[in-house]
């Protein structure tokens, strides 16, 4: 649907819960957030471009938030379909969004020796085509840029790391919306039904996260767009955001006192931490980098 003017919100299921591209579409040029999972081009984004009398042919530019497959892995098929598309991504996740093996080995198995449950190789067979193959990416960004999508109309990209070092949003003052993607995630990513738990937010620094958090609320927007939550007007936004940050003070603190107790290697405090703040049923990898952040903030 269209959330503001101009700015397309596009959702597709993704197992128990859901993701959603952007598409912003001024008179001048057509931007889209994310390409999602490797069908997501052909299977969601065509269809509603099509609906709304865009087409893929009318995306000009495209911006890779950061480097997780349901966020990359339909570049190569988007590629393909639309050759003439530019795309961009910030140069702190670049390696990982053009090279599916570099995403794989350093982003999602980089807990291997850390003794956590690993997957088989039918597993990793099925992560690997998840990535969507390699696709190379045009121009690297640093945060800052802004693009001009019509005559009156310029959004600003963000860098807003913590998930990711290079993770992007999109500030459009127009209408005071902040698409931030993933660089929020509250207490993890939850089913389609709002309230069970399922991933673990994932977070390699925390420090930065936190002020990723704190720029994100000092801008006071009216709109707060992710991947992954429904869409969240102002006082819902300042909600949410206020709550991410309880959460890493609270995941913090739980890392102190299970030190204090003597867990001290990695695999050992990621289960117990799932003991006390999830159960997460998924990605036990994903709190695992979180409670490794958490030990990089203490000083351990």
């Amino acid at each position: 649907m269209e959330v503001a003017p101009g700015i397309h919100r596009i959702e597709s299921p993704l197992g128990a819960r859901f993701t959603a591209q952007y598409v912003l579409a001024g008179n001048a040029r057509a931007l889209l957030v994310d390409t999602g999972m490797p069908d997501t081009p052909a299977a969601v984004l065509k269809p509603y471009l099509d609906s709304v009398g865009l087409g893929l042919e009318a995306l000009d530019d495209v911006l890779v938030s950061h480097a997780d497959n349901d966020h990359v892995g339909g570049n190569r098929a988007l590629r393909d379909l639309h050759p003439g598309a530019r795309f961009a991504c910030h140069e702190l996740d670049r390696r990982w969004v053009e090279s599916n093996d570099a995403l794989v080995a350093e982003n999602y198995l980089w807990h291997e020796p850390y003794g956590f449950d690993e997957p088989d190789e039918a597993g990793r067979a099925a992560l690997r085509a998840s990535c969507g193959g390699d696709a190379p990416v045009d121009t690297g960004l640093r945060g800052g840029e802004t693009i001009r999508l019509g005559d009156d109309w310029r959004v600003e990209v963000l860098h807003l790391p913590g998930h990711t070092c290079g993770h992007l949003g999109i500030w459009d003052p127009r209408s005071r919306a902040a698409i931030v993607i993933d660089a929020v995630l509250e207490r993890g990513i939850y089913a389609r039904d709002g309230t069970t738990l399922l991933i673990p937010p994932r977070i390699y620094d925390l420090d930065a996260y936190r002020a990723t958090m704190r720029r994100l609320r000092a801008l006071e927007p009216d709109l707060l767009l992710t991947a992954h939550y429904p869409v969240l007007d102002a006082a819902a936004a300042r909600a949410f955001l206020d709550r991410s940050l309880d959460f890493t003070y609270e995941v913090e603190a739980a890392v102190r006192e299970e030190l204090a107790a003597g867990t001290t290697e990695l695999w050992p405090l990621t289960q117990r931490l799932d003991e006390r703040l999830g159960p997460y049923p998924e990605f036990r990898n994903e709190l695992g980098a979180l409670v490794r952040a958490a030990l990089a903030t203490s000083g351990r």
